[in-house]
């Protein structure tokens, strides 16, 4: 059981977060700055030292304390940089070689702790087990750590506990996740590496990376409900741009013949393993091409980020093997429903298809219009199949408001898709350039917002003006950035490769000691419990268990009672 507490971390400290604070006054009180303001200027990490190694050579490096073994005069260590760990040795009389071995005996002995960062300067040797290792001969104090980090701990028999695992701790406090997992740390290179092939892809073509606007008058470009907010100094509402698609066309329109962008993109929707309200797409748009061109494209990019990640197009997601290589199939969208459902729905109109939809136990509404209902028939039913990278294309006018008619397929248009491993990756099109054809398809729009669909589109009049001035024809994708890393990395959740996902507000209970949360977490676990039960289970001392049952009962998390089958614990409703 936990007390909501918002926007105070500090109500209560720790044990052992006193403790920090006192050896902080310590540190200062022998003149010693636990947060120097001077750079310290490092000529080695744990990587050079790994794979340049020169015996007796002097280095100079810096990191986290992570681990240590202090035996009197001596004592092996661990510090951690972004490279990764080395091994450090103090021996007190080669770190204070005159009389006053302070250095050693009280600022590393007694007033360091795990998580604190130092820098240290000293000598390359190998120890007799054949570890590469740093002989300290100088200690800085860089950063005292107030909080103690949630280190993992390996048993005898391998087993690791106290694992710093727990999801919703690890994307809340991301700084603790990347010291104590540095492997989370891959997953957000690879990203910089996708990212770094997309840029370089699109540049070496020539097309110029752009930024447009985040606060827009107008949510436009996609079919999405928008977060708004308000400018004091103008007295009107802005939106958090949905999609950047219609400046970027107002650039192609200006003449610029090959634009794209990194975009933020803010959807005031649900929350789920696929989906942050705060998103990265990336969306490219060139002139005088099409949307067949654009799947060719689109092909070779993606093929080109797999290997540039992998070294292969294939790469395993979950239990799949999914194949980047080229080309990939083209489906026509109303062709996989008719294959997974055994109906045809091209024709059909509003009604004919909420009926089909509820037929196939489809949750539907009223505001539903026929571009909604075809992709709520299309997602339920038929996205799950499509693993291998696969085009849906071809979809239905209604549904897509600022795709280009189809040239050869009355009612279509030449919009396509891209599902991998069963969900959407880019949407692209060839773009509509005809100004009265949009208008109309915006004022279209129009009318599923008066039926209460608050996702359908606002009425851009600017962008129609700038489609008036002559737009050439244009081939525009986005391709979702965060899923692409999901894809590359085989990671389940968006939250994965996010560094800082959007958290529900922080519920934080009190500062409870080591052993009151070893018997809230046997109490989590099975409540209630008698008494007798749970002590035995915690394992503490007398002493220690009647301390730990009253702080529980003082907190108001856990309540003994009392029943003709004896003494009862229960955590606290």
């Amino acid at each position: 059981m936990i007390i909501f507490v918002q926007n105070n971390l500090n109500l209560e400290r720790s044990e052992q977060e006193l403790v920090r604070r006192e050896k902080l006054k310590q540190l200062r009180a022998l003149g010693i700055d636990p947060y120097p303001a001077a750079a310290f200027s490092a000529d080695a990490n744990s990587e050079t030292i790994r794979n340049e190694f020169v015996e007796g050579k002097q280095v100079t490096i810096a990191g986290r304390l992570m681990s240590r073994r202090i035996q009197g005069k001596a004592s092996f260590a661990e510090l951690q940089d972004s490279q990764g760990r080395v091994q450090i040795y103090f021996n007190r009389d080669v770190l204070c070689p005159t009389d006053d071995k302070s250095m050693y005996n009280d600022v590393y002995k007694k007033l360091l702790d795990i998580g604190d960062i130092i820098g240290v300067s000293g000598t390359l040797f190998t120890t007799q087990v054949g570890e590469k290792t740093v002989q300290v001969e100088s200690l800085h104090v860089l950063s005292k750590s107030l909080r103690p980090l949630p280190l993992p701990k390996t048993d005898a028999d391998g087993n690791t506990h106290d694992s710093f695992s727990d999801p919703e701790q690890r994307y809340r406090m991301r700084y603790v996740d990347l010291i104590v997992n540095p492997q989370v740390k891959d997953t957000f290179l690879k990203r910089t590496k996708i990212t770094n092939t997309i840029r370089s892809f699109f540049n070496d073509k020539g097309y110029l990376e752009v930024e447009t606007p985040i606060l827009q008058p107008i949510p436009g470009g996609a079919a999405a409900r928008p977060f708004v907010t308000h400018h004091n100094a103008l007295n009107i509402p802005l939106y958090l741009r949905i999609a950047n698609e219609l400046y970027l066309k107002r650039l192609i329109v200006g003449g610029l013949d090959g634009v794209y962008e990194f975009a933020k993109d803010f959807r005031n929707e649900g929350m789920d393993r696929t989906h942050n309200p705060e998103f990265t797409v990336m969306e490219l748009y060139v002139a005088y091409k099409d949307y067949h061109w654009m799947m060719e494209t689109t092909e070779t990019l993606l093929e080109k980020v797999a290997v540039d990640t992998h070294g292969s197009t294939a790469l395993k997601v979950g239990e799949k093997t999914i194949d980047f290589k080229a080309p990939y199939p083209r489906v026509p969208i109303l062709e996989a429903i008719k294959k997974h459902t055994s109906i045809d729905v091209s024709g059909m109109n509003e009604e004919a298809l909420r009926t089909t939809a509820r037929s196939l136990e489809i949750e539907v509404d009223d505001s539903m219009g026929v571009g909604k209902l075809i992709d709520e028939i299309f997602g339920s039913c038929c996205e799950h199949h499509y693993v291998q990278p696969t085009f849906i294309t071809d979809y239905p006018k209604e549904m897509s408001p600022l795709t280009k008619i189809h040239r050869d397929k009355p009612g279509l248009t030449e919009r396509f898709e891209l599902l991998v491993n069963g969900k959407e990756l880019a949407n692209a099109y060839s773009e509509l350039n005809d100004p009265i054809d949009q208008l109309e398809r915006f004022e279209d729009q129009l009318a599923l917002s008066e039926k209460g669909d608050d996702e359908a589109m606002f009425i851009d009049q600017d962008f129609v003006r700038a489609l008036e001035y002559g737009m050439p024809p244009t081939s525009g994708i986005g391709i979702g950035i965060d899923r692409l890393v999901m894809l590359m990395t085989d990671n389940s959740s968006i939250q994965e490769v996010l560094f800082f996902p959007q958290m529900r507000p922080e519920i934080q209970g009190p500062a409870l000691t080591d052993e009151e949360e070893i018997v809230l977490n046997l109490l989590e676990k099975n409540h209630p419990v008698l008494l007798s039960e749970l002590k035995e289970n915690a394992g503490l001392s007398n002493k220690k268990w009647d301390k730990a049952i009253k702080g529980l009962g003082a907190h108001k998390l856990a309540k003994v009672t009392k029943s003709e089958d004896g003494l009862f614990v229960h955590l606290s409703a």
